[in-house]
């Protein structure tokens, strides 16, 4: 818009502006819309040729206009700045500001709504994917707490796809761990009647694409996923409905020899997606393929200033790629994410932090061989493309063959050759291989029936409490009170 040349104000206005959070009365609202004067027409027109207008459009009528006795110079909100956080400019190449963005509240935050001395009607932001508690914290001010035993009260459930949304919008990553998940349920169903190996009352066949996903959050700990899927009962023939939590196996270990002072680690994960801001990957839980930007994070206590090694390792003992970080005693957080050339080969990676050469922490991770690409049952040519490994034959231009047997790993033709055997599995072998790979780091956790079911020993969902259908008052709202309240 710059490019067209400078504008000029027109004559006799004030312009003001501020932030697009704002709350306007219905008469000023109706004026807006349905007003045809010279003020509202021509800022109309003004405006439809200016950036972000909602920050300056309304502020500038409605200082301008015969309802300017109305406003009130404040936005009657709290608002969780933590600049050093959520300031990093990123929309300096655009526009000629920073682009910040407030935080989450969280529970150390609470002490801001009870010290307010002004109205305040909303805050931001809030997410309870981040943080549940602190949002029944700030219910229980407002409205009372709820009773003890209160079902769902610290649990959070997030829907990430639903049927309506159309298996287009998964991508062939997430297509193909859901449909491992839905697996992992039936084989749990299926080992719930071991005793009896004639009984087929909870044996299914998988059947059509999943129907919905939730993240799963209890005490603001990640659980894992709710997968919902239909599946064919083997002794009836009926469809039936049912929901699998399939949850995390624990992935990093600390493991730091006898008699180490080394102790600023606290946790190091890999994923995609990191949120710099909230520190946190917005991929949760990690489901990642061969064409994922992968980023390594570190989370550290205070203490004196150290450097680390940390070693990539892929399936069939490549080192990928090998970096030092310097961490300073007043660090937190630290995350990289090495250049590595795609596709990256499928199977359980590991990562290992060392210090002088000695370790302290490894973490797995999984890269999973896609089952699906484009939506469709993936073919041979493509899963030869996908899952051979980069197509440079090494992730970086470095080679660090030199560093197996410093760190003791050991070169192996036997893996690559299983490497490439796998490469080019397709239909049923490829899912075995794709659920083995799963179940390495996740598990089946439970199972339940969301409608009538024919194996005995499966609970309804409506009575298991990790279940997206079970019940959850927190979040039920009911309408107004004469007294304004919802609670």
């Amino acid at each position: 818009m710059w490019r067209l040349g400078d504008r000029k104000i027109p004559e006799g206005i004030s312009v003001d502006g501020g932030s697009d959070w704002f709350l306007l009365n219905r008469m000023f609202v109706e004026y807006v819309i349905n007003s045809k004067d010279n003020l509202v027409t021509n800022m109309k027109r003004f405006y439809a040729y200016t950036l972000l207008p909602a920050e300056s459009f309304f502020h500038t009528v409605l200082e301008n206009s015969g309802h300017c006795g109305s406003m009130v110079d404040n936005n009657l909100r709290i608002t969780n700045w933590n600049r050093k956080l959520g300031c990093k400019c990123q929309y300096k190449h655009i526009v000629d500001w920073c682009g910040c963005s407030p935080n989450d509240f969280k529970p150390s935050d609470f002490h801001r709504f009870q010290q307010t001395v002004r109205p305040t009607f909303f805050a931001r932001k809030f997410e309870a994917s981040v943080n549940q508690e602190i949002v029944n914290q700030l219910d229980a001010y407002l409205f009372g707490p709820f009773p003890q035993g209160t079902p769902g009260l610290n649990s959070y459930w997030e829907n990430v796809y639903d049927e309506p949304d159309g298996v287009a919008s998964l991508s062939d990553t997430l297509l193909t761990y859901y449909h491992s998940f839905t697996r992992m349920g039936l084989v749990r169903a299926a080992a719930s009647l071991q005793g009896n190996p004639n009984d087929h009352s909870c044996r299914y066949f998988p059947m059509g694409h999943p129907v919905s996903l939730h993240l799963y959050f209890h005490l603001d700990q990640f659980q894992g996923y709710l997968v919902k899927h239909h599946a064919t009962n083997l002794a009836t023939s009926k469809l039936e409905i049912m929901e699998t939590w399939v949850a995390p196996k624990k992935n990093f270990e600390l493991t730091m020899p006898p008699g180490s002072t080394f102790s600023r680690l606290q946790f190091a994960e890999i994923g995609t997606e990191w949120d710099a801001k909230e520190r946190m990957f917005r991929n949760i839980g990690g489901l990642m393929g061969p064409m994922d930007e992968t980023v390594g994070m570190q989370k550290w206590n205070k203490g004196p200033n150290v450097t680390v090694t940390v070693v990539w390792i892929d399936p069939t003992n490549v080192i990928a790629a090998t970096y030092d970080i310097l961490i300073d005693a007043s660090a937190e957080f630290t995350h990289y994410r090495p250049p590595l050339n795609q596709p990256l080969r499928p199977g359980v990676w590991n990562v290992r932090i060392l210090h002088n050469w000695s370790p302290v922490a490894e973490i797995h991770f999984l890269i999973v061989p896609l089952a699906y690409n484009k939506h469709q049952p993936i073919r041979q040519e493509d899963t030869l493309r996908l899952h051979n490994g980069p197509t440079k034959n090494s992730y970086m231009e470095q080679s660090f063959h030199g560093l197996n047997p410093v760190l003791n790993i050991p070169v192996s033709l036997a893996y690559v050759e299983q490497a490439k055997r796998n490469a080019a599995l397709t239909g049923p072998e490829l899912e075995g291989w794709v659920d083995g790979l799963v179940g390495e780091l996740w598990e089946a956790a439970d199972i339940c029936a969301v409608g009538l079911t024919a194996c005995p020993v499966m609970q309804p969902c409506a009575k298991s409490p990790w279940s997206s259908m079970s019940p959850d008052p927190k979040s039920q709202l009911g309408g107004p009170r004469t007294d304004g309240r919802i609670r």
